[in-house]
């Protein structure tokens, strides 16, 4: 089959479901829709949750995953693409391979390890298999404080820890690194980045105190993913991550009776145009 340009930016998220909405490849595919990208998804695993807890979940045969992936490079020319909650080591596994095997462009990995209620979304043996197959892939990671402990046995109080760890995630083999700050007590939330030629900065915008934070993470790394596969360098796509995040944060939406999802409209509410973000 003879493939024609598609003008129209294409992007793909490897991911969970979330049958609540807020979470996973739904938040994925809302952020995508948002930022003018067309999303697409290969779904590794089935989870039943909502606001409140997961309450089960399903991993995807390989085989399932493997022909996603197919079906997606036969007739799609993703220019971008993300991953986020993947499961188990041999999930992963799978992913890597399908990921080496086609060229999507820019991968944005979200180490998704803990759901917001506390449930654990990556095995431990899953967490290696990431560290060592996974992020040598990664054009950029982007872990919350937690993950990013997680991946590299360090803590995080400050902002000498946030380096410290930026540099040994870079050396793991992410080319950038773009740690979360949202799980610090402080009415701010600073986020750092640390690029591949070693230009590094800061994001840090007032703290919304709000339960209204299911999905941040995926929200995030899926804007940048969009951003990118418009052409916008990686630094100006973290930025605009950050812009729309926390837009969804400030201007919450009351669904569910937990930690109730982001508002995707809230650009448009605001009168922000797409371009602006």
């Amino acid at each position: 089959m003879s493939k024609t340009i598609n003008s129209f930016p294409e992007v793909l998220t490897i991911a969970g479901t979330d049958s609540g909405g807020g979470a996973g490849i739904m938040a994925d595919l809302k952020t995508f829709q948002a930022r003018h990208v067309f999303g697409t998804a290969v779904v590794v695993a089935v989870t039943a949750q909502n606001t409140l807890d997961v309450q089960a979940s399903k991993l995807m045969p390989q085989s399932l995953i493997n022909a996603q992936f197919a079906a997606i490079a036969e007739d799609f020319q993703i220019r971008a693409c993300k991953t986020g909650m993947l499961g188990d080591s041999n999930r992963v596994r799978a992913v890597v391979q399908n990921l080496k095997k086609y060229n999507f462009g820019p991968i944005i990995v979200d180490p998704v390890m803990i759901a917001k209620g506390g449930t654990a979304l990556l095995s431990e043996e899953a967490i290696v298999t990431v560290k060592r197959e996974l992020l040598p892939l990664a054009t950029l990671i982007t872990p919350n404080i937690p993950e990013a402990e997680k991946l590299t046995g360090q803590h995080i109080e400050n902002k000498v820890d946030f380096q410290k760890t930026a540099r040994i995630l870079q050396n793991l083999g992410a080319q950038n690194v773009l740690i979360k700050g949202g799980h610090q007590n402080s009415d701010t939330v600073s986020d750092y980045v640390l690029l591949a030629n070693q230009t590094h900065f800061w994001l840090t915008k007032p703290r919304t105190h709000t339960n209204r934070t299911h999905g941040t993470g995926d929200t995030i790394s899926a804007c940048i993913t969009a951003e990118l596969a418009h052409g916008a360098d990686l630094a100006t796509a973290i930025r605009c991550g950050k812009n729309y995040v926390t837009a969804t944060i400030e201007h919450p939406i009351q669904v569910g009776h937990g930690h109730g999802p982001l508002n995707h409209w809230a650009a448009q509410k605001e009168g922000l145009a797409y371009e602006k973000i």
